[in-house]
């Protein structure tokens, strides 16, 4: 089963508006576990960066009015690619495939409006997994950004100083797979697995019990099963496996 962890960053919170995406990350699933294959570019949104949304991502300094000199830790954004030049290799790369989103309308809304300017396909709200959906599901009333999630989760995100899209991809990813039942003991996202999901580094695998477990099965039970397999006959499949 192939799955996209998606997220992106934007110059704000309405394309209807005027705001564009500025960045794309997406991470690739399969049968829950990171195959090492990542989609990520910058993008130049043609337009200014408003002040609110540089505080959040810290992308397109020389966007702002009046542009900042870079700092450590910044993306300049007027000399990438606009859109319209990364969307055919957006739409091969996730495909068909399942999209893995925290608050899936904000980044559905803005990739379906670029899409929708460039007159390419349309991505149907139904690829879309919502993270945030089913963490507000499994834990009613308790905050569920990606932070609070890290923090109930145990997911170092001490990397996160600034929201980015690739970054933020790789975390949810843990997030998502914990979501829906918990972490592999292998489930590594960097070289530096075990330090990321706060696990040891050591090649974990599955022990036996040192003492088996006692039966449950009372002595009337067994009775009644044997009596029940000796009506089936010689063939009875519970006779063969004995």
């Amino acid at each position: 089963m192939r799955e996209i962890v998606l997220d992106t960053e934007t110059t704000g919170f309405d394309p209807d508006s005027g705001d564009r995406l500025v960045e794309i990350g997406c991470l690739e699933l399969q049968n829950h576990m990171p195959t090492g294959r990542t989609y990520h570019v910058y993008i130049n949104p043609e337009r200014s960066m408003p002040a609110d949304a540089f505080k959040v991502h810290g992308i397109g300094p020389d966007l702002l009015e009046p542009p900042q000199p870079l700092q450590p830790g910044q993306v300049l954004l007027k000399d990438k690619k606009v859109f319209r030049e990364h969307a055919q290799d957006f739409l091969n790369f996730i495909g068909n495939a399942k999209l893995v989103i925290h608050n899936a309308a904000f980044d559905m809304r803005f990739l379906n409006a670029e899409l929708g300017w460039l007159n390419l396909p349309q991505i149907p709200w139904d690829q879309a997994i919502d993270t945030l959906a089913i963490a507000r599901k499994k834990f009613p009333g308790s905050p569920a950004s990606l932070d609070a999630l890290c923090r109930r989760f145990g997911i170092d995100n001490s990397s996160r100083t600034l929201h980015g899209a690739l970054l933020d991809s790789e975390i949810l990813a843990e997030v998502y797979l914990e979501l829906i039942g918990g972490r592999q003991p292998d489930f590594g996202l960097s070289s530096n697995a075990g330090s990321a999901s706060g696990g040891d580094t050591e090649d974990w695998r599955p022990k036996p019990r040192p003492n088996a477990l006692p039966s449950r099965i009372t002595e009337e039970e067994a009775a009644a099963h044997a009596a029940f397999v000796d009506k089936l006959g010689d063939d009875a499949l519970w006779k063969k496996l004995s």
